[in-house]
């Protein structure tokens, strides 16, 4: 099946800097993986958890289609740029032998535009030439990918540990994985179906019920598992108790709150304004360990994220 995707969103996605991998996958070059090589700032992953920035890929399985049009994500939606298709209706599927060449091609060629750069920290851009991490996060739901499971343990068996974050509205298919990510993220960006309706915007019935389902199965997980609530301020931040009584169904091993960042696709959606500041934030993570139990453990300002846990100490997964 040919590519159902204009031109016109292809160049928009390739002046974005997205690097295309087969018919539905890419990688793009975080921030921070920048940040870490020029100015040694690594990102919050590393100071959470021991990700190194300069040695994480950026990726996504599902470049084009997702179950949710939030209105604070950075992706590509049908009717931005005027462009729409069935995001729903995904192609018929790359292998995961190509996805994972392909996304580490990628990758080589977004470090070789560091090859001339006197800035650049030469001892971090030698191990960024042998990343060790895997973020299945860039855009879209990877769970409609087919091979999620084996997807995952092929970065696995390559040596990599992986983050897989899903918006958690494919039950079915995060109990059926064949390989478990080292740490599964769930988004869960709404107190309430009222507010999810509007602000994630499902793509899919019942998408509220098919969440609290996931989230009811996140204790059978053997990986940590962490709820991530991006905050828009005069969206989402209330009420408290809502996402407290969510915390309490999926106890997971982390929760972040994280604030909303006016980037992308997003700034045809959302104001600058609507970005909460990292003192808002932090007094929603206050008011949510009151409401759960669970402790703030660390924060990055410079991202405006908290972390918050029932653990004294993150695990961290240090790469080699």
């Amino acid at each position: 099946m040919e590519n159902p995707i204009s031109p016109a969103l292809l160049q928009a996605l390739k002046k974005q800097k997205y690097h295309l991998v087969g018919k539905h996958s890419a990688v793009k070059k975080c921030k921070w993986l920048h940040e870490a090589l020029v100015h040694g700032r690594p990102c919050y992953k590393q100071k959470f958890y021991g990700i190194k920035s300069h040695q994480c890929v950026q990726m996504t399985p599902a470049l084009f289609y997702c179950t949710q049009q939030c209105l604070f994500c950075w992706r590509a939606q049908s009717g931005d740029l005027q462009v729409t298709w069935n995001e729903m209706q995904p192609p018929d599927w790359d292998s995961v032998e190509e996805i994972v060449s392909g996304s580490l091609r990628a990758q080589d060629k977004i470090l070789s535009g560091y090859m001339g750069n006197s800035k650049v920290d030469w001892r971090k851009l030698t191990e960024a030439l042998r990343p060790r991490h895997v973020a299945i996060s860039l855009t879209g739901e990877p769970t409609l990918y087919e091979n999620l499971g084996e997807l995952i343990r092929t970065f696995h068996h390559e040596g990599f540990t992986t983050f897989l974050v899903s918006n958690g509205t494919m039950p079915s298919k995060l109990a059926e994985l064949s390989e478990e990510p080292t740490q599964l993220y769930i988004s869960v960006c709404a107190p309430n179906e009222q507010v999810f309706r509007r602000v994630c915007r499902p793509q899919l019935p019942s998408a509220w019920a098919k969440l609290r389902e996931t989230l009811g199965s996140l204790p059978s997980f053997r990986c940590p598992t962490v709820i991530r609530m991006t905050l828009v301020r005069g969206h989402n931040m209330e009420p408290v108790e809502g996402y407290a009584e969510l915390v309490e169904k999926a106890s997971p091993t982390y929760i972040e709150a994280k604030a909303y960042m006016h980037v992308g696709f997003s700034t045809l959606r959302l104001r600058f304004e609507d970005m909460p500041e990292h003192g808002e934030v932090y007094a929603f993570a206050e008011r949510l360990a009151e409401l759960t139990g669970y402790g703030i453990i660390d924060e990055a300002v410079e991202s405006r994220v908290v972390l918050l846990s029932t653990r004294k100490k993150p695990i961290r997964f240090e790469s080699s």
